[in-house]
């Protein structure tokens, strides 16, 4: 029907009002989000969004303006007013993108790791260089008003073996949330896990127990159990997931969901995701994934560089159930938080994690202090490849004789030891200088890297290195949490090895760039306790 002149500016004046409040700030309150402004409940109706087709160099679909102009006029047909995105170049414009998406209502769910820059669940750690890449991304989406929420881990601890990352994860979340508030930010910190079966429960409530601070702000789950339309709420396992979020004293979203094992998919699942089913608890969800790639999981084919865009039969079906996803809201001032804070998981066969301990906030100068202590140490500040992998071998001989329990860790008993915060080559550094004084100062050297001899050190007391301010400023404690600081004791330790360890999403490791890799390191020492395993066994640790 067309309209009058007047009829239609009454509706482009309610388009523009609707674009406005839906880009006003999104706040939580108990375990719910809400528009700051209006009061009214937000729900997530948002896509993943990293287009790989055509890719030269790093991924950074934010930074790509003919890729935002050709998909943000889709996501407007769509009807979403969310994107989650992986990995972006924070060194890069974004400018033109993101007031893009804010002309069109859509907000931002960022994760702060990269490939390069994410803990490893097999070997994890956080350190300054890990941390300094993580604030610098923040810094760099700070000014957009449609920056909503950070993801600060994926799916890192996917099975028993691995819950020792959690750790970090939260260690992660901790330090980020006080550099954010130190920066005059409230954005929301969560983490999205992978919906394990035999760590679920433990994953959801380590996450939301203990110091407020600490806490995740959100919690996501990435979940690809309905698969078809023969299956429901129940038989799907829906509901059981969504009882295990009842009276959550946080947010719950879906992170990632549209299983692909059935084709074409229909997505009945969001009829339970908006409707009573699990509206009550889950604030929406994210579905994966937008661009067509090699795990077969996209709704359209594009590719960087073209401005084409090939819709499939998915993007119909999902257009149609978003269309008619018509969630049950509340305001925020008629809305009471009644959850129950989460109780911590104990150490068990299937959680190997002390609830009560973190490891420590990345401090450069601690460890530079450290550095500035050592007798012996490398004349060369970044080791090699081939030099790493000489200096991992040797480092756990090392440590298999003596204490390394200053740079290592056992997230069992909750034990972080003074320096393990310290990137690599650092903590590698610590172990040839504890050999060398074990060796009453006879050999500085190690097989397959130059060493040097250090006849007047800066620092002379390694001890007073504890007082250094970490890297969100705070002061450090003169008291040492393992002992062994100085490298003198001779008690028994921990200390093992790792390196990049690559991870996916539990869909397919073709998938997104939602892993939980890390870096290359040189030598990376853990919580394994090296003085109970064989020479052998010390060696195998250390890969790269």
């Amino acid at each position: 029907m067309r309209l009058s002149l007047q009829s239609a500016a009454g509706v482009a004046v309610l388009c523009a009002a609707v674009s406005a409040a839906a880009l006003d700030a999104i706040t939580i309150k108990g375990s719910k989000f809400f528009n700051q402004k209006t009061g009214e409940q937000f729900f997530f109706k948002g896509i993943a969004y990293q287009p790989r087709t055509g890719v030269n160099g790093d991924l950074d679909p934010l930074a790509d303006t003919v890729g935002c102009k050709r998909d943000i006029e889709v996501f407007k047909d769509l009807g979403i007013n969310s994107i989650r995105v992986y990995e972006v170049d924070y060194t890069k414009n974004h400018d033109t993108c993101m007031k893009l998406l804010e002309d069109a209502g859509i907000y931002l769910v960022l994760d702060m790791p990269s490939p390069k820059y994410s803990i490893n669940r097999a070997q994890p750690y956080w350190d300054h260089d890990m941390m300094s890449h993580w604030t610098a991304k923040v810094d760099a989406f700070a000014k957009y008003p449609n920056m909503l929420a950070w993801i600060a881990g994926n799916e890192v601890a996917n099975d028993k073996k691995t819950t020792p990352s959690a750790a970090f994860v939260k260690a992660a979340i901790r330090d980020m949330k006080a550099y954010l508030k130190k920066k005059g930010l409230s954005t929301p910190v969560g983490y999205a896990d992978n919906d394990d079966m035999a760590i679920r429960m433990n994953l959801i409530n380590y996450f939301n127990c203990g110091d407020k601070e600490t806490r995740a702000d959100f919690y996501g789950v990435n979940i690809y159990r309905w698969c078809g339309d023969t299956l429901d709420f129940k038989t799907s396992g829906y509901e059981d997931v969504t009882k295990n979020m009842t009276d959550y004293t946080i947010p719950s979203v879906l992170t990632e969901y549209g299983c692909n094992e059935v084709r074409p998919r229909t997505f009945p699942e969001l009829k339970s995701l908006y409707g009573s089913d699990m509206s009550g608890v889950f604030s929406g969800g994210i579905m994966y994934e937008y661009s067509n790639e090699v795990n077969k999981y996209g709704i359209v084919k594009v590719s960087y560089g073209s401005t084409n865009v090939e819709k499939t039969e998915d993007y119909a079906n999902l257009k149609k159930a978003l269309s008619a996803a018509n969630p049950k809201t509340v305001k925020s001032a008629d809305y009471k938080p009644a959850g129950k804070d989460s109780v911590c998981p104990q150490p068990s066969d299937v959680w190997q994690v002390k609830s009560g301990a973190l490891p420590l906030t990345p401090s450069a100068a601690r460890c530079q202090c450290m550095m500035d202590s050592l007798s012996c140490t490398f004349k060369n500040t970044n080791l090699s490849a081939a030099e790493g992998k000489s200096v991992g071998e040797a480092v756990g001989h090392i440590c298999g004789q003596t204490s390394c329990a200053a740079i290592s860790y056992d997230t069992t008993k909750g034990n972080y030891g003074d320096f393990s915060a310290c990137d690599s080559n650092q903590r590698a550094a610590w172990a040839l200088n504890k050999n060398y004084l074990n060796q009453n100062k006879a050999k500085c050297e190690i097989d397959g890297a130059d060493t040097k001899v250090v006849s007047a050190p800066k620092q002379k007391d390694q001890s007073a290195c504890l007082t250094e301010k970490d890297d969100n400023g705070n002061a450090g404690s003169p008291s040492s949490s393992t002992g062994d600081s100085d490298g003198s004791s001779s008690s028994s330790g921990g200390g093992g090895g790792g390196g990049s360890s690559s991870s996916g999403s539990g869909k397919d490791d073709s998938g997104p760039v939602s892993t939980s890799n890390t870096k290359t390191s040189s030598a990376i020492l853990s919580a394994q306790p090296l003085a109970k395993l064989s020479v052998a066994a010390l060696v195998a640790l250390f890969f790269f």
